[in-house]
């Protein structure tokens, strides 16, 4: 599911054409996101925080500093604030497919480092 529908009070689409989608994300302390889809993203961190980001079976704890840039390969998850701080990021989405299917190099959940 598409993250603006499944969390429109958390995701808001701040700029949009033909080959990109940016998203805006904020949430407090304690929030639990509904399941969604992110495809290949490039995420943005305007502030630091720490997430628990699930899928499947598998969680990842995630800390980041705010001002940062991490690509983040195609995924369904559900996201946690596990921090004391309000997250607030920017996802910059690909419109264009993949070369390939797979879930990236790492085929990990969550971004990945630089």
């Amino acid at each position: 599911m598409d993250p603006v529908d499944a969390n429109p009070q958390n995701y808001r689409v701040v700029f949009e054409n033909d080959r990109v989608r940016v998203l805006e994300y904020t949430d407090t302390p304690g929030h639990v996101t509904t399941a969604h889809h992110h495809p290949d993203s490039v995420m943005i961190t305007a502030s630091t925080f720490r997430r628990r980001l699930s899928s499947n079976g598998q969680s990842v704890d995630v800390e980041l500093p705010a001002g940062v840039a991490r690509w983040m390969s195609s995924q369904d998850h559900y996201g946690e604030n596990i921090g004391e701080t309000d997250t607030h990021a920017f996802f910059v989405e690909l419109k264009e497919p993949a070369q390939s299917a797979s879930q990236g190099p790492s085929g990990s959940l969550g971004p990945e480092g630089p």
